[in-house]
């Protein structure tokens, strides 16, 4: 049964800008010169963090986790392997992501840029902007499983009184945590390993790149041509809810998540229609409004923060701005996830001349087949 939302629900789902608390002792790096002001956020599930000390905004189970790391003008997180996706979306700024045994591959990203890093390589980047950047992450699943950093990045930690557990946690001997036992630590990677470690051309990691320049925005839902609506998408990663055939998401090896771009124009809307998995929505641009349509409830999403939409939940989404809103949504799940929309949205959307085909893609109405096919 589906579970009726509250305001008090509703509002309990919805992170605001000023909500996200950054911890600054993350990962075993933190005392490097270079990268000791760089700020880690858990905003939805734990992430990679090891430390206890950081605070997450919503531990609840999504199939994957949102973050976000801000750092100032030349500061880096330094070369780390993850074991599921990464992905990292650039909301301000100028980043610049390395990759590679030693980092010795680099590209720059910009802001409405997103990358996605292929697991067990080594990556890192670097604020290389005019000033305070801004990341968004997106990693694969609910146990992440940490990260292993660079063998060179843990023997200078060493140095600092930093450690990492066998359990992934930070041991900080200044703040009078015991010095471990060699046994008691995660390793440095043997340079063998290190060496053994796949190489990804730029080519190959090019293509895992999509620009703000190069989004292929199109009509995105059976209601998009309707009056008062318009909504456009994007496809990133995967298979999302977009009901348009001729959309191909750019990067479709599986992450355990699909990524799309929404935009609605000035006093647009799309919905109501609800989906099987649960959704986040990153504002990027703008400002809107999400209601519940079966309660009473609401929020307003402005850009920064982070919404968390529960599975099978009718929503309506409108744009509030005098300026187009911009929004990622991510949802959980490889497969295709098929929006259902409200019986008077698809008696509308027919009157138009629009209806939607066996597979869920919208098409011409007079094109479709008025008999059905039991069994």
């Amino acid at each position: 049964m589906t579970t009726q939302i509250t305001q008090d629900i509703a509002d309990a789902r919805h992170i605001k800008r000023d909500d996200y608390v950054s911890c600054t002792v993350a990962f075993i790096d933190c005392k490097k010169p270079g990268s000791d002001t760089k700020e880690n956020y858990s905003i939805i599930g734990p992430g990679v963090t090891s430390s206890d000390d950081q605070v997450i905004n919503l531990p609840e189970a999504h199939g994957f986790n949102i973050g976000a790391a801000a750092m100032p003008n030349g500061i880096t997180n330094n070369l780390h392997i993850h074991f599921t996706a990464e992905v990292f979306i650039v909301q301000k700024g100028e980043w610049t992501f390395r990759w590679g045994s030693n980092g010795e591959n680099e590209v720059v990203g910009k802001k409405g840029d997103i990358v996605s890093v292929p697991t067990w390589i080594f990556r890192g980047f670097t604020n290389t902007g005019p000033d305070d950047g801004w990341l968004f992450t997106a990693l694969g699943g609910d146990n992440t499983g940490g990260v292993i950093f660079h063998p060179e990045i843990i023997r200078e930690a060493a140095e600092y009184g930093l450690y990492i557990s066998s359990e992934n946690t930070l041991i900080d001997t200044s703040r009078g945590d015991p010095v471990p036992t060699p046994e008691q630590c995660i390793a440095p990677m043997p340079d063998e390993d290190v060496a053994a470690l796949r190489e990804v051309p730029r080519d190959e990691m090019m293509s895992r790149i999509v620009t703000q320049a190069n989004r292929d925005f199109r009509p995105g839902f059976i209601d998009s041509a309707l009056p008062g609506r318009g909504a456009e998408l994007a496809p990133v990663i995967g298979y999302g809810i977009t009901q348009n055939r001729d959309h191909t998401a750019p990067i479709i090896n599986p992450h355990g998540f699909s990524a799309e771009w929404m935009r609605l124009p000035v006093g647009g809307a799309v919905g109501p229609f609800s989906i099987d998995q649960k959704m986040v929505l990153i504002g990027h641009e703008g400002r809107m409004r999400i209601d519940f349509v079966d309660g009473d409830a609401s929020i307003e999403l402005d850009a920064w923060e982070t919404y968390s939409v529960p599975a099978n939940q009718r929503i309506k989404m409108t744009a509030l701005s005098d300026t187009p809103v911009e929004t990622l949504l991510i949802v959980s799940g490889d497969q295709r996830k098929r929006p259902e929309f409200a019986t008077d949205v698809l008696a509308d959307a027919q009157a138009a001349g629009k209806g939607l085909d066996a597979s869920g893609f919208v098409a011409k109405a007079s094109l479709l087949p008025v008999y059905g096919r039991a069994g």
